[in-house]
């Protein structure tokens, strides 16, 4: 369950400042779009100096510097045809997919592979680098982890502020991964992340998984910043869009809430549709972005009263369908749209995988027709699990871990990934997310209202818990030096 919060404003943000900054987001975006109608495509690479730049800068605090990283799928990239239909974000159905479309023959695309390093050189270990395989080392105190302090990070959200909530340990702020055979990769400190994001736009599109990642990149760039007066936090409505720049750097990192990518929309009768052949309009918002990492996934596993939308729509009529067949659907709308706007000579896209749960009790669903419109949703308990948040001080080490979100969920995400004519990097962060069961805030959270849990919340652990967000710092912040590895390569010419 999401709890939305907002943040306190940042030392020297105006309003004035803020409703300026999402002006002129709103005109490039504007900009943007009337460049693509006008059948304005770059196909040139930018120029790669402010990534040469860090190189060197690394280059010089280490003697050996790790080999840059390739992205996954870097298979080229089609452009659309001259009378292609622009897949819709808010301005009618898209009429490139229907619910009644086949799926094409054979089995499975199999899942995006690894991206291993291509640099020569290297023992054969480190060539075949995978950096989602591999261990988590804990750090000493003083060494670098966290990369920040949660009392210097001013719009850290309560809701994952496990410490000002009163979490007594601090060991789980101090977990490094180490990716096997990876030599000191996933060392990143402020300074080199915040000369990767000099004069670049990094937006970030999904639900509150994506939003825990934001806050943790944001927190990350603040405290490297030499003069903090010189930044800026704008929050508008709510966390639905938020924006985090650094003025000196010309760095905006930006998040916009969409849990299910697709459309959700509130008929004139209080019901809500979730229409899967269209995109929201904010998402034209994320054109012109230098980095674009999107997410989606839990909301389309809540039932009853949990769930978000009453009924299902494609191109403006009531549909039925099963959960997996509409998921897919709406991820072939993401894909599409990705595929037709978005230039990969300029905008790397990024998709983060499923971010796993540690509660007490796993439910699955039954579905049951009850009108020719509506799918009844009935929840029943599946198992109880040992690796359960509550309480919990160090990650998993061994032993099986029970996965908790569908298989067939993950395969679908990952099969529209490998169709797509776009490059999109997989940052497969599931599995070594999954040992992190001590990184959770747990009882250390707040309620829905906002306000901290009593000590008698506390006390009821199986009611209170928050086992799907996590601490911060903690391990958001390793997907972050994750995805720095990856922009530390130039972009390819495309």
């Amino acid at each position: 369950m999401d709890h939305s919060m907002k943040p306190p404003p940042a030392a020297g943000a105006a309003a004035s400042s803020s409703r300026r900054w999402v002006l002129a987001t709103s005109m490039c975006s504007l900009a943007c779009l009337f460049l693509l109608s006008a059948g304005y495509r770059p196909l040139q690479p930018r120029t790669a100096a402010a990534w040469d730049r860090f190189s060197r800068v690394q280059q010089k605090a280490a003697p050996s510097p790790p080999p840059p990283l390739a992205p996954r799928g870097s298979s080229p990239h089609a452009a659309p045809a001259p009378d292609a239909i622009s897949p819709s974000a808010g301005g009618g159905p898209a009429d490139y997919w229907s619910p009644e479309d086949e799926e094409d023959a054979g089995p499975p695309a199999p899942a995006p592979a690894p991206a291993p390093s291509e640099e020569a050189g290297e023992d054969d270990g480190d060539a075949q680098c995978d950096l989602f395989d591999g261990e988590w080392v804990e750090e000493p105190a003083g060494y670098g982890y966290p990369l920040y302090d949660a009392a210097e990070c001013p719009f850290l959200s309560d809701q994952v502020a496990c410490r000002r909530n009163g979490r007594p340990d601090s060991g789980y702020e101090r977990w490094r991964w180490q990716p096997r055979g990876c030599s000191g990769r996933t060392r990143l400190g402020g300074a080199e992340a915040l000369e990767l994001c000099r004069n670049k736009r990094v937006v970030l599109v999904g639900d509150s998984l994506n939003r825990n990642m934001w806050e943790s990149l944001a927190c990350i760039l603040y405290a490297a910043v030499p003069d903090r007066s010189r930044t800026r936090i704008v929050d508008d409505a709510g966390s639905e869009y938020r924006i985090f720049r650094a003025m000196d750097y010309n760095c905006s990192v930006e998040f916009f809430w969409s849990p299910f990518l697709v459309k959700l929309e509130t008929k004139d009768d209080r019901t809500k549709a979730l229409m899967l052949d269209q995109l929201p309009p904010m998402m034209q918002r994320a054109l012109c972005a230098d980095v674009l990492i999107f997410n989606t996934g839990h909301w389309w596993t809540h039932t009853g009263k949990l769930r978000a939308w009453d009924h299902l729509e494609w191109d403006g009529k009531m549909v039925q369908m099963a959960g997996e067949e509409a998921f897919d659907g709406a991820l072939r709308t993401w894909a599409r749209w990705v595929d037709y706007n978005i230039d990969p000579s300029r905008t790397r896209v990024f998709f983060r995988s499923v971010s796993p749960e540690h509660k007490r009790c796993i439910f699955r669903t039954t579905v049951e027709k009850t009108l020719p419109t509506t799918l009844s949703l009935t929840p029943f308990l599946l198992s109880c699990s040992i690796n359960w948040c509550y309480n919990q001080t160090a990650p998993i080490s061994k032993g099986n871990i029970a996965p908790w979100f569908p298989k067939s969920l993950i395969n679908i995400i990952e099969k529209n990934i490998k169709k797509m004519k776009t490059p999109i990097i997989y940052m497969n962060i599931t599995r070594l997310s999954e040992l992190r069961i001590d990184a959770h805030p747990s009882i250390y959270t707040i309620t829905r209202e906002g306000k901290p849990l009593s000590k008698e919340q506390m006390q009821q652990p199986l009611t209170y818990s928050d086992c799907s967000h996590w601490c911060l710092p903690g391990l958001p912040d390793t997907w972050n030096v994750l995805l720095f590895n990856f922009l530390i390569r130039p972009l390819p010419s495309i």
